[in-house]
């Protein structure tokens, strides 16, 4: 192969896992409007947050948690679980809600 392909070849490739990381990127500011609106009914899930489910920890709580990482967090709401609603979220959603949750370390 041409070098001059060959750079190009591999530019290319650079660019688009630069690309694909960049859209990938969770967004924790739509993450707080997914918890408000889905996961405040039983979590606390802001400081101006008055009341929730006593027996369910706030997500400042779970952040804090040793271990927490937002990725198995991220992982953990895309499975349905008995304690928590099946809520539908997509992969990118359960991303933003868990790097919302990190913002709270």
């Amino acid at each position: 192969m041409h070098a001059g392909l060959k750079h190009l070849g591999i530019s290319l490739v650079a660019i688009a896992v630069l690309c694909g990381s960049e859209a990938s990127a969770a967004d924790a500011n739509h993450g707080a409007d997914l918890a408000k609106r889905w996961c405040a009914s039983c979590h606390v899930v802001a400081a101006e947050q008055k009341q929730a489910s006593a027996d369910v920890a706030p997500f400042a709580e779970i952040a804090r948690k040793p271990g927490f990482s937002a990725d198995k967090l991220a992982f953990f709401l895309l499975e349905p679980h008995p304690k928590m609603p099946n809520f539908p979220l997509s992969r990118s959603e359960a991303t933003d809600i868990a790097a919302y949750i990190a913002s709270f370390r």
